[in-house]
């Protein structure tokens, strides 16, 4: 069969709206996929619930849909999608309303199991421990509470769903790879066994679950930028070995080219060993080949046995939080911010009365900023009191004082926990279009391989220039719950030659000071010319606990291109 052309028209809850549209009317594709859920999202769908039993889901993929249904209808386009949160259901009862208003009957079906919340006391009591992926620490050691859990399904419950003959198939958290893994199954009739074309497929799902990070947007080396209007949003062509091309519509913004997709494909990956729940995807494997303008082929990519376990990705409210922002303008700027730190500490009783406070000064070009984040189990700590007291500040403070905001009340904030749950204590569940469900049986397992040694490299001599890192080297940073992750990339062989040999990790220690003291992993993936950093606990307990600026880390590999390195002047 030809290959079966899937369009991304969402990288996250928020994105561009009009790109479904886009994707429909931009030229011919069988699936439009969306995907919505990042960790931080099911901490905002449980909110939501929490106000509105009803809610829990993506709205915004309903204001999508209501502009394309009746043309995939049309054309035969399947949508399949990650929009159901943590109310699969729920969503796919208001597509079919949508639908009856647009005068339209769409085949619609949903996939659940993957909420494990109200289980968890039977499974601790059966011995599962649900162990923080990089702590080590238990559930019931810590005493938490998780107000979410969810483990991440694989993509045979939408090649079930799409062979039964749904239009429209709403998923809750599935691996974002899965979006593009089931319908590739699906199209081409694949085993369980078939590890290498699933691998495939994992690698394209996961280059265009971002959408324009694949196009363009974020990209290191804005010289390669051909079309500097918006991105368009990627498609992968997926054919019956795995192996596919990643393309965007005829006329649409952006690039396609060997280093933006490289760049996503190091993006938040860890190990080179991607673990999914249907194959793991050796992405030390895969090679790029630039085949015309705006196509890449992905090929070669290896695949072996999942582990026996999910991934789950369990939160809990970690308390409430509050943060203000002093300016700091003209001269003694350390001073005046040591000022504001005294006098603070006098108004508030001292720093100790909260359980826990992040003091920062982020020095800029004519000033500097003090960040100062509070946090209590006790709202009233860190609510108005605490954003009032900076107001005082005003009169009696340091010359010059003002702030970004007014004063703000406390918000709560969760806790990300990742852990791991034996892949037969999840019940895979497909509601089919005609009322009936099937379970998904989980795909044979087998032992996770070792990383593959990386072939030596020789490192380039000769007299060397003291520049920014990105003059060589591409960067694309993220988050992994509370590990941050910084890919790299040269964009020829003795570029990487001197990547490799560069970038250790204690040369990483010595050009991020915040990890100066963090365990940091360096992988190498000599077939992209690259290398990928994974900086533990840089970002403590995960996006909505984190006092850093950066959170998300997202700026982190732009500002380590920044660092001045030695490099061979032939290079430069």
């Amino acid at each position: 069969m030809r290959p079966v052309r899937i369009a991304n028209c969402s990288g996250f809850y928020g994105d561009r709206l009009a790109a479904a549209k886009e994707m429909v009317e931009g030229g011919p594709i069988d699936v439009l996929t969306g995907d919505y859920l990042a960790e931080l999202t099911m901490l905002i769908l449980w909110k939501a619930r929490r106000k509105d039993d009803t809610a829990g889901y993506a709205r915004t993929f309903l204001t999508q849909l209501e502009e394309v249904l009746g043309t995939c209808l049309d054309r035969g386009i399947k949508i399949v999608t990650n929009a159901g949160g943590l109310n699969p259901l729920g969503l796919a009862d208001e597509v079919g309303k949508l639908a009856a208003t647009l005068g339209l009957a769409p085949k619609v079906a949903a996939i659940t199991g993957d909420d494990l919340l109200d289980r968890l006391p039977e499974l601790q009591a059966a011995g599962v421990d649900l162990a923080h992926l990089d702590t080590g620490r238990t559930l019931a050691a810590a005493g938490v509470r998780p107000i979410s859990a969810n483990a991440y399904l694989g993509g045979w419950g939408i090649a079930a769903a799409l062979s039964a003959g749904a239009d429209v198939v709403v998923c809750p958290r599935v691996t974002d790879a899965s979006l593009v893994v089931g319908p590739a199954a699906w199209w081409h009739g694949w085993a369980r066994e078939d590890w290498d074309a699933l691998a495939g497929a994992v690698a394209a799902g996961h280059v265009i679950e971002c959408g324009p990070q694949a196009t363009g947007g974020n990209y290191a080396f804005l010289d390669e930028i051909t079309d500097l209007r918006y991105p368009g949003f990627p498609i992968a062509e997926v054919a019956a070995d795995g192996s596919s091309v990643i393309t965007k519509h005829e006329g649409t913004g952006g690039v396609v080219s060997v280093g933006t997709v490289t760049a996503q494909l190091l993006y938040e990956i860890a190990e080179p060993a991607y673990l999914n729940p249907d194959v793991v995807a050796h992405f030390d494997t895969v090679e790029l080949t630039q085949e015309a303008p705006d196509r890449v082929r992905l090929s070669g990519t290896r695949g072996s046995p999942p582990p026996d376990t999910l991934k789950v990705a369990l939160n809990y409210l970690g308390g409430y939080r509050n943060t203000m922002t002093l300016v700091l303008t003209g001269l003694d700027l350390e001073a005046k911010a040591a000022r504001a730190r005294d006098l603070l500490d006098e108004l508030l009783g001292g720093w100790g009365t909260f359980a826990d406070s992040d003091i920062r000064l982020l020095p800029f070009d004519t000033g500097a900023h003090l960040r100062i984040t509070v946090k209590d189990p006790d709202p009233a700590k860190v609510g108005r009191r605490f954003s009032d007291a900076t107001m005082a500040l005003a009169l009696g403070g340091y010359p010059g004082f003002h702030t970004t905001t007014p004063p703000t009340s406390e918000t709560a904030y969760g806790v990300y926990w990742p852990a791991l749950v034996p892949a037969d204590e999840v019940e895979h569940v497909v509601h089919l279009p005609d009322g009936t469900t099937t379970t998904i049986p989980h795909s044979p397992s087998g032992a996770v391989p070792a990383p593959r040694p990386a072939p030596a490299t020789a490192r380039p001599d000769g007299p060397t220039v003291r520049v920014p890192l990105g003059t060589v080297a591409g960067a694309r940073s993220g988050d992994k719950g509370g590990n941050a992750n910084i890919g790299l990339w040269a964009r020829d062989d003795a570029g990487y030659a001197w990547l490799a040999a560069e970038i250790t990790p204690d040369r990483v220690r010595e050009l991020l000071p915040e990890a100066a003291d963090l365990e940091v992993r360096v992988f190498a993936l000599p077939n992209l010319r690259a290398v990928n950093v994974v900086v533990v606990g840089l970002l403590g307990e995960g996006v909505a606990s984190s006092t850093r600026p950066d959170p998300q880390a997202k700026g982190l590999g732009e500002y380590l291109r920044s660092r001045l390195v030695d490099v061979p002047a032939e290079l430069v």
